[in-house]
């Protein structure tokens, strides 16, 4: 019997949370034409949904002012689709969720490296936990954050699944691109790559990062590292004019950030983009001397695949998901050890021989992770929710 799915695609436009929620759907799309899907967006997300098989539909719903008003009108809301089960895509739960729901918890970072008040910190985690143990599955994207999941919320483990996601195909360079080329510094860079970069006035090779900037992100000891580095290569032949690219949050939203660039007195060789199109994206993984990401915690870690994807090489941290997920494709440093990241750092950009190592390797490693594969992973999750709940007690 064909199952009435009700997906959250509120957040499509996210950071990381609408790269989920768009692939998902899009994959879901191609390989189940047999269950009806209801996908909830605001009215200004609709087009991003556009072309989905007839088995799909959207059902438009605005936000209302006032949270506490939206915990109530939302689930009413929900309740008035008559679904035999919903999916939440990201780690906030209404208080009054229909059941019976699965939620997808992306990473714990909220609560592990939370900054609020001890009160508001405690609501949190007992909004957070109430949701998932009333939840009738919960997705983690990584052992690391099924682990975190289980110790830290106290979820039984037969609830929790763990399934990866996948770096959007966006980002996958194209076959024809010679993989000892991908990459490679002091290669001119073709034409539609050139414009971009001409477009934001970047004349100098470049380390990248790419994400949040909040504090779990590491992101001043990135700019400590990037500034020993730039004093070591001062007469390098190619990397003396070295830049270091952040492409994320405004640097406004974080004044320690702003701090650490001002200390390190690289405020002229340091760019905050802020947010770019994904597109813009794409080219500027290409075009990076390196992708660095030496965060604190990570439930996943989608940019070290992303960057691999876009065939350049990645100096990644040591901790909690980021192993298991960049395996031995990425050099890996210790993120709390600013000595450390600049030595990953600095072995990337001048071993050409690891440079291409970590090429080949980030190729391979992206074999693991497969939006189809996640697709049917949540719909076998799907499919079990809903036969526990029609099983004859």
């Amino acid at each position: 019997m064909a199952l009435r799915v009700v997906i959250d695609a509120r957040r499509i436009r996210d950071f990381g949370v609408g790269t989920y929620i768009r692939n998902l759907v899009r994959s879901i799309s191609e390989i189940d034409a047999s269950n009806h899907y209801t996908l909830i967006v605001p009215g200004a997300d609709i087009a991003e949904l556009s072309g989905l098989p007839a088995n799909f539909e959207t059902a438009l719903y605005e936000p209302v002012n006032g949270r506490l008003l939206n915990q109530l009108n939302y689930p009413l809301f929900l309740k008035r689709l008559a679904a035999d089960l919903f999916h939440v895509p990201l780690n906030s739960v209404p208080m009054w969720m229909p059941k019976p729901y699965v939620v997808t918890i992306h990473d714990m970072g909220s609560l592990l490296f939370a900054s609020g008040s001890g009160f508001e910190n405690n609501l949190r985690l007992y909004r957070l936990r109430r949701g998932l143990l009333r939840a009738d599955r919960v997705i983690a994207v990584s052992t690391a954050t099924r682990r975190d999941v289980e110790s830290v919320l106290g979820i039984p483990s037969n609830r929790v699944r763990m399934i990866y996601n996948a770096p959007d195909p966006m980002f996958y360079a194209p076959a024809s691109l010679p993989v000892a080329c991908v990459g490679e510094p002091g290669v001119l860079h073709p034409p539609e790559i050139s414009r971009v970069l001409e477009r934001y006035r970047i004349h100098d090779p470049f380390l990248l990062y790419v994400g949040r900037t909040n504090p779990q992100k590491n992101i001043p000891r990135l700019v400590e590292a990037f500034a020993m580095l730039r004093g070591e290569l001062a007469d390098h032949a190619l990397y003396k004019n070295l830049r270091l690219i952040i492409i994320g949050d405004e640097i406004s939203r974080h004044p320690s950030l702003r701090q650490a660039v001002i200390q390190s007195r690289v405020e002229q060789t340091v760019r905050f983009l802020g947010f770019v199109p994904i597109e813009t994206l794409r080219v500027f993984y290409q075009a990076a001397s390196a992708f660095v990401f030496p965060s604190l915690y990570e439930g996943f870690g989608l940019p070290p695949l992303e960057a691999m994807a876009c065939g350049t090489p990645v100096v990644c941290s040591s901790v909690s998901s980021l192993p298991e997920v960049v395996g031995d494709a990425a050099a890996i440093v210790n993120p709390e050890n600013v000595f450390d990241i600049a030595r990953g750092v600095r072995e990337v950009l001048l071993d050409q021989s690891l440079r291409c190592r970590l090429i080949e390797r980030g190729f391979g490693q992206l074999q693991h992770f497969s939006w189809r594969r996640t697709a049917e992973q949540v719909l076998e999750t799907y499919e079990e929710v809903a036969s526990t709940r029609n099983r004859p007690h």
